[in-house]
């Protein structure tokens, strides 16, 4: 499951998607996620499904390769779903005991989950879809109007960029240990949910011992090659806005109000 993990990988591509600006993927995830906390009924997300399902279709990123990265969330999601369905008052269309399924708690529950679910595909998309360092540049050039406000710009969109990159790295050497140590008879499957939990104590130490190791090797590499943040930088590839890139904002813009006009008309 640790595999299934997408957040923070690329997928390599060539499609229009790909080739965006990062600062507009970026704004245009910004606006996804608005857009998805904006809609207050089923009718809207509609909207951000047909939206979604065009980009996904457009950067031509496998369906199952996306879905995958729910795997790993899908406890959160069910936690989220009967958590709304048994503690929410209202008209009543099951009960055992103390345990009421309402008509309120039903709808919540199903409309939570599926928000859930798009914030994650949405948010996926945006590394899915954008290289590292790309992801780097656009951030910093969206926070270079603070640094007339002393904040460090470069060095916030660096450390963003790192946490998100090294995600699946984590999670790739967590899958690495528990192996290791299920070879040496460690159980990790059988028995209830607290013994399975105390059954993971053991990674940690080991997995923080590889996480300080790794964060040390990036801190060499980067002396070695001369990092000195954003003083006297230069870049190969200039960032430029491009006609595809103003279709892209113009497409947003016109998403973001249909689903402000979508929860204004219904």
């Amino acid at each position: 499951m640790l595999r299934d993990i997408t957040l923070g990988q690329y997928y390599p591509g060539e499609s229009l998607v790909h080739k965006l600006d990062a600062r507009i993927k970026i704004i245009a995830t910004v606006a996804f996620i608005a857009a998805v906390f904006i809609v207050d009924n089923f009718y809207g997300f509609v909207i951000i499904m047909a939206a979604l399902a065009a980009v996904i279709g457009i950067s031509k990123v496998p369906l199952k390769f996306i879905l995958r990265g729910l795997k790993p969330v899908f406890v959160i999601i069910l936690f989220t779903f009967v958590l709304n369905l048994f503690m929410i008052r209202g008209e009543v269309l099951w009960s055992l005991g103390f345990l009421h399924i309402t008509k309120q708690g039903l709808h919540t529950a199903v409309f939570l989950a599926i928000r859930l679910i798009f914030l994650i595909i949405g948010s996926s998309m945006l590394t899915l879809t954008t290289r590292p360092i790309s992801l780097t540049d656009g951030i910093e050039k969206l926070l270079n109007p603070l640094k007339r406000f002393k904040v460090p710009a470069h060095e916030l969109a660096m450390m963003m960029t790192i946490a998100l990159r090294f995600i699946p790295t984590l999670m790739e050497e967590t899958d690495k240990i528990m192996k290791a140590q299920q070879a040496r008879g460690a159980d990790f499957e059988s028995g209830n949910l607290m013994r399975r939990i105390k059954a993971l104590i053991p990674i940690l130490v080991p997995l923080f011992i590889s996480a300080f190791r790794i964060a040390s090797d990036l801190a060499m590499a980067m002396e070695a090659r001369c990092y000195r943040g954003d003083h006297g930088r230069t870049r190969m590839n200039a960032m430029k806005i491009q006609k595809r890139d103003i279709a892209a904002v113009a497409l947003t813009l016109f998403f973001l109000a249909a689903t402000v006009a979508e929860r204004i008309v219904f």
